[in-house]
C-alpha cells in the first residue's frame, strides 16, 4: 500500500513558473512508476509526465515540450515536478500517482493517487 499527498499547486501569471510536489509514503519500491495528470471539469484525466522513483523511465506529454521536469529528495521521500512557462492553458487539478515498473500515459495502470493539487495559470 502506498500513500501520495501531492501540493504545491497555486495560482501564477502566464510564463511563471509551480513546483508541484508527490509525497510518498508505504511500500514505495526502486522502480514504481511516479506519474503525473491533469484534469479541467468535463474532462477526462490527461496524461502529464511519468518516471521511476529512482530516476530513469522519464517520459513527458508532448504538450510539455521542455517546460517541465523531475526532480527528487529521498531524505523527503518526494518527488518534484518543476513545471516552467506556464500557459493558461496548463490550467486544471494536477494528481500525483503511483503504480507497478513500466506504467505509461493511462490512467487505468495507477493504483494509488494523490488528492489533487489546483494550478491556475492567468493570461
Amino acid at each position: 500500500q502506498i500513500q501520495l499527498v501531492d501540493s504545491g499547486g497555486g495560482l501564477v501569471q502566464a510564463g511563471g513558473s509551480l513546483r508541484l510536489a508527490c509525497l510518498a509514503s508505504g511500500r514505495v519500491l526502486s522502480n514504481h512508476a511516479m506519474g503525473w495528470f491533469r484534469q479541467t471539469p468535463g474532462k477526462e484525466r490527461e496524461f502529464v509526465a511519468v518516471t521511476n522513483w529512482v530516476g530513469g523511465n522519464t517520459k513527458y506529454a508532448d504538450f510539455v515540450k521542455g517546460r517541465f521536469a523531475f526532480s527528487r529528495d529521498y531524505v523527503k521521500s518526494t518527488i518534484y515536478l518543476e513545471m516552467n512557462d506556464l500557459k493558461p492553458e496548463d490550467t486544471a487539478v494536477y494528481y500525483c500517482a503511483a503504480a507497478r515498473a513500466g506504467a505509461g500515459s493511462a490512467s487505468g495502470e495507477y493504483l494509488y493517487w494523490g488528492q489533487g493539487t489546483q494550478v491556475t495559470v492567468s493570461s
